[in-house]
């Protein structure tokens, strides 16, 4: 009796595998691997063709720490972030009256998706995202005006997701991608 050829193991998408060598930098970093296990493992995750291989340069890796917290709250006043700041993987803005203005397009940002939420009761939000990133603003609610956003076409592939949710009441928030 024959038996049937078996379907070859798919084959491994790069993100994966940018993925995979972003998690070993991570560990590297954190200081659970050594700089020799960690180019032997970065040599498997180069090489491997499989799923499998990947999960097994993975597996003795302990937990991904899922990122930071910040906030940003006043009352009254403006809240402004611009230039070389490192934006946490979740950044709560708070403020009741004011302005806020958060320039990511020369900020660190360290996460593959970064969550933003907004707590605003009146004044204008303007937030500028870096050229490839993709945003979301799904979660997002307005009570007076909607907010701005003309999605760009993609133009390189790898920038950040920026998710913004959280409330708006008076006021508008504007989202614009850099120019360079």
């Amino acid at each position: 009796m024959t038996s049937l050829p078996e379907d070859p193991p798919p084959l491994l998408a790069e993100d994966e595998r940018d993925t995979a060598v972003q998690r070993l930098q991570e560990a590297y970093a954190e200081g659970h691997v050594s700089h020799q296990e960690l180019d032997e493992r970065l040599r498997r995750v180069l090489t491997a063709k499989t799923q499998g291989e990947l999960v097994s340069v993975l597996v003795a890796l302990p937990e991904r720490n899922p990122g930071t917290t910040s906030t940003i709250a006043v009352a009254a006043g403006r809240i402004r972030r611009r230039g070389a700041w490192r934006v946490p993987r979740i950044l709560k803005v708070e403020s009741a009256f004011g302005r806020v203005h958060l320039d990511l397009s020369r900020a660190v940002i360290e996460y593959p998706v970064v969550d933003i939420e907004l707590q605003l009761g009146t004044g204008r939000a303007k937030i500028t995202v870096p050229r490839d990133a993709i945003v979301d603003v799904e979660d997002l609610r307005t009570g007076w005006k909607d907010s701005r956003y003309k999605p760009r076409p993609r133009s390189r592939p790898g920038g950040p997701t920026i998710r913004i949710s959280g409330t708006m009441g008076f006021g508008r928030l504007k989202i614009r991608h850099a120019r360079r």
